[in-house]
């Protein structure tokens, strides 16, 4: 399976904003690649757009690949693509456990889940890309309870969704409902990235 693994601060320079909701993303100025910041022309309409679908890309860590068959699903499916797109996305069971903050960042939720220490409705799942639909109970075995008990200590503030439930005293989680486009926590640009792939 071909992932990125070279530096993550990196892709939130390219893009100009932080992709991960840690300090080493947060708490630095973002200036663009290169030793001195790259200062060439003015961007393009294409690159403008390029830009946004990146954005969003990088913050739920997938490949292009996978994300352009995201994006055939919601533009398939009934709806506004943008809503549908957002809620594909924000429903991968390894960017829900990221939202109940049992994991720093989208990586490390990724690895969680592949590592099978996530359950679905008392079922083992170690697919990141899962999908969670309302109503499903999502718990962790008993053997990664103090890692998770000890990350959520890091991550003190986190906001939970209104459309997830969150026990942290048996670290269950449930789907209340499907995610609207209010609830996604950073700003995107959807019209861009619908022309992107037209």
């Amino acid at each position: 399976m071909g992932r990125y693994t070279g530096p993550k601060v990196r892709l939130s320079r390219r893009v100009g904003v932080p992709i991960a909701d840690i300090p080493k993303h947060t708490g630095r100025e973002l200036t663009l690649p290169g030793m001195h910041g790259y200062r060439g022309r003015r961007s393009t309409e294409y690159g403008v757009r390029l830009v946004e679908k990146q954005k969003l890309r990088f913050h739920y860590g997938m490949l292009e690949k996978q994300f352009r068959r995201f994006f055939s699903i919601a533009k398939k499916s009934k709806g506004n693509t943008g809503n549908t797109m957002m809620q594909l996305l924000e429903t991968r069971l390894d960017n829900v456990c990221r939202r109940l903050g049992v994991g720093r960042t989208i990586w490390q939720t990724r690895q969680l889940v592949a590592h099978g220490h996530v359950l679905i409705n008392g079922h083992k799942c170690d697919i990141p890309s899962a999908f969670v639909k309302p109503g499903d109970t999502i718990t962790f075995r008993e053997s990664t309870h103090k890692v998770i008990r000890e990350t959520m200590e890091q991550v003190v503030g986190h906001q939970i969704p209104n459309w997830l439930d969150w026990n942290p005293g048996q670290l269950t989680g449930k789907i209340n409902a499907l995610p609207t486009a209010e609830d996604v926590p950073f700003e995107v640009n959807m019209n861009l990235i619908i022309e992107f792939y037209r």
